[in-house]
């Protein structure tokens, strides 16, 4: 009886008694065989444009010499050269498993696949290794193919070129994660804050001067906020109001909308204003824009106060406690002021959404502090508030 032969690695399975005085020969050659199925590597040029078809020894005249053993039963298989045109590297139709190293160069595409086969082959990426099976006539990529439910990142995920794409740091005692999910026709993909609290937020950190963008354009973040409020915009209290005036510097210049602030006596403002329903209720502080009228260099104290005022309320009611700013008088008449920020000012009333905010500006002019001698002219004041919530809705 003669030899038969694995389909496969067509390795010879001889017959008692058969191929007298050369059994060794044959038997080091299905060990050679077997060496590189499991362990071996070859490099292959496939340089050029036409498609390659790997060197299969599939006959039944064996060899012990390793050397000229064939290509497509090694296990790694590293394609060299450089590419002018779209290929296909061809194998063997059967049945196995390939580490295939696409280490061509040129902007062209290479698809591995089995002889016969071609549309069912798997494009590999130059620079790029895939771990493949193949049933005889499909390839499959087993790192795309295969559901990973546990995996492990160890630090991240690196793009087709090798460089950093996604960055991963590990927190010890962490309960919270982001949920990725896929959506079918006319859905979103959603992320989302997920994990084991009841109320999971989502940061996300831009670096340095960065900011968070949305087609190219800056998404508007939850913190905090301003708001202008001129001196056009207040108006003098019924008792020791402040001054009212428009102040021209030169004809067909910026004329000065002002509420001028005496110098001895204790004078007032007033305006009001509706917060965003965005704003989360809590403290403001604020600053306070002027001119002097004189080239007196002393401090100015300002003070603000707030009372907030409801559906069905009251407006006749006491303002909160006063937060003063102190500035100086810059020694240049019709010169640009801008004050430090204030402390934070609490606002009377328990504010809540879709209420009114009543405020009122006062310079401090007969406390001890105050030894600016001219006219504080305040041209408005910046208020800082902070939202909870990216939007009114």
């Amino acid at each position: 009886m003669s030899s038969t032969y694995t389909s496969r690695l067509k390795l010879e399975r001889q017959t008692s008694g058969e191929n007298s005085g050369n059994w060794g020969n044959l038997v080091n050659y299905v060990l050679n065989r077997i060496d590189s199925t499991v362990r071996g590597y070859v490099a292959v040029s496939v340089a050029g444009s036409a498609n390659v078809t790997l060197i299969s020894n599939t006959s039944t005249t064996n060899t012990d010499d390793s050397a000229t053993d064939d290509q497509v039963h090694n296990k790694v298989i590293e394609l060299t050269g450089t590419l002018t045109g779209a290929i296909n590297v061809f194998t063997d139709a059967v049945e196995g498993e390939y580490t295939i190293f696409n280490n061509t160069s040129g902007a062209y595409s290479l698809t591995f696949g089995n002889t016969g086969h071609a549309a069912n082959g798997v494009a590999i990426t130059q620079g790029s290794r895939a771990l493949i099976y193949t049933d005889g006539s499909t390839m499959y990529d087993t790192l795309t193919s295969v559901a990973l439910t546990t995996p492990k990142i160890i630090t991240g995920i690196n793009d087709v070129n090798g460089n950093e794409l996604i960055k991963v740091t590990a927190t010890s005692s962490a309960v919270n994660e982001i949920t990725l999910a896929n959506m079918s026709t006319g859905a979103n993909p959603t992320i989302t804050a997920s994990g084991g609290d009841s109320n999971v937020g989502l940061n996300l950190v831009p670096k340095g001067t960065g900011v968070l963008q949305g087609s190219g354009s800056a998404l508007k973040i939850a913190g905090l906020e301003t708001m202008w409020v001129p001196s056009s915009a207040m108006y003098g209290a019924t008792t020791n109001p402040a001054d009212a005036q428009q102040v021209e510097t030169t004809a067909t210049r910026p004329d000065m909308k002002v509420l001028d602030f005496d110098a001895s006596t204790d004078e007032f403002a007033q305006f009001s204003v509706a917060f965003p329903k965005s704003w989360n209720e809590g403290t403001v502080t604020y600053q306070v824009y002027w001119t002097p009228s004189s080239t007196n260099t002393g401090d100015c104290i300002f003070g603000l106060q707030g009372v907030a005022i409801g559906d069905d309320d009251t407006i006749d009611v006491v303002y909160g406690t006063a937060i003063d700013i102190t500035d100086a008088g810059i020694g240049t008449v019709e010169d640009q002021q801008v004050s430090a920020v204030s402390g934070a000012i609490t606002i009377a009333g328990s504010p809540a959404v879709d209420q009114q905010t009543y405020f009122q500006l006062y310079r401090d002019a007969d406390a001890g502090g105050d030894t600016f001698t001219g006219d504080a002219r305040v041209l408005g004041i910046k208020i800082f508030y902070t939202t909870d919530a990216a939007n009114d809705a």
